[in-house]
């Protein structure tokens, strides 16, 4: 049933065959599914284009998909722009979710140079098919590990992003990924401190919980920021911490750090200036501690006079896609103009 009166727009369905992908070692397709969305009465040409990068566990199509209670994302666009609070837009919803749970949307030899995938493959492909996007005339939002991925493509793509929304995106990696060391190895003692013998056995209950998703998002985190180029390591994963004393490895952990857009914005703050919009926001209530690296990237800007959005709303990390009314409608309309 849906949840809106106004004309449905389409979801299309695109498969992409990608080269970039080719060759990941955690053995994912390198075809790719992309839905993209346009609005009631349009059929793409001349609009500007938008795409969704999508949190931890989900993929693309998660938000095109029915949901319970509430709007998916294209009934929500449908409106927003049948109300006329948004200007029309095409927005692309790829797949990029990897056996380990998810993406942070940047290139690994393990997960996948699904950087590469999203600027030289799916963006030519869904721009070519539908008319839209094209410089000037391409954002780039989401939420969580979306989020940082918007955060980071918008640091280091402005030319090729115009516009980005990061909603409660990964930043202040020392109060976020910090506090869940100790509960991974602790998970991991139980399959004798092998990162191979966990993820096996993860791969065969029956059931999850959520402290193996926790646990399995460090894993997905450490072949995004710090991959092991031993080739004889398993999936090339590995963390930064001592297995025995939680210890910081202080080597690895610089890697990891050099991804933390709350320090990349230090050096990319120009970048982002040079967006037509950009947009930040995260909930005062953040169970991962979110808020403190977001306010440090609003500082940063502030200091070095960059133009941008920023809000804090009374919410957790969780269940806060309403906050694209506020985003979309403000991207959309710097992509109009």
């Amino acid at each position: 049933m849906r949840k809106t009166t106004h004309p449905a727009g389409t979801v299309h369905r695109l498969s992409i065959d990608s080269k970039a992908l080719v060759g990941n070692r955690l053995g994912d397709p390198a075809t790719r599914i992309v839905d993209v969305y346009v609005p009631h009465g349009h059929d793409g040409k001349d609009l500007p284009l938008l795409v969704d990068l999508v949190g931890y566990t989900a993929g693309g199509p998660a938000h095109t998909a029915w949901k319970s209670f509430t709007e998916n994302v294209p009934e929500r666009l449908d409106r927003l722009i049948g109300d006329g609070k948004m200007a029309p837009v095409a927005v692309a919803f790829p797949d990029c979710y990897s056996r380990l749970g998810g993406n942070q949307y940047v290139n690994s030899p393990i997960i996948g140079n699904y950087e590469d995938f999203l600027i030289a493959e799916m963006l030519p492909e869904v721009e070519t098919r539908f008319g839209c996007g094209g410089a000037g005339k391409r954002g780039v939002f989401g939420k969580s590990s979306g989020g940082f991925g918007a955060l980071v493509h918008a640091m280091r793509h402005p030319d090729i992003w115009s516009a980005a929304a990061g909603h409660s995106g990964d930043a202040g990696f020392e109060n976020l990924y910090l506090p869940e060391f100790p509960a991974t190895l602790r998970a991991l003692a139980k399959s004798g401190n092998s990162i191979e013998k966990w993820l096996t056995g993860f791969e065969a209950k029956p059931k999850l919980d959520g402290k193996d998703t926790l646990v399995l998002m460090i894993l997905a985190q450490a072949a995004s920021f710090d991959p092991d180029p031993d080739p004889n390591a398993f999936l090339g994963l590995r963390l930064p911490v001592t297995l025995d004393t939680c210890e910081l490895i202080e080597e690895r952990w610089q890697n990891w750090l050099r991804w933390d857009p709350a320090r990349m914005v230090q050096t990319k703050a120009d970048a982002i200036g040079k967006l037509k919009a950009f947009y930040l926001e995260c909930g005062t209530e953040d169970q991962y501690n979110i808020l403190y690296g977001t306010r440090r990237i609003h500082k940063t800007l502030n200091q070095r006079g960059i133009s941008h959005r920023y809000e804090e709303f009374p919410d957790t990390h969780s269940g806060v896609d309403y906050r694209m009314d506020v985003s979309l409608p403000y991207l959309a309309q710097a992509l109009s103009a």
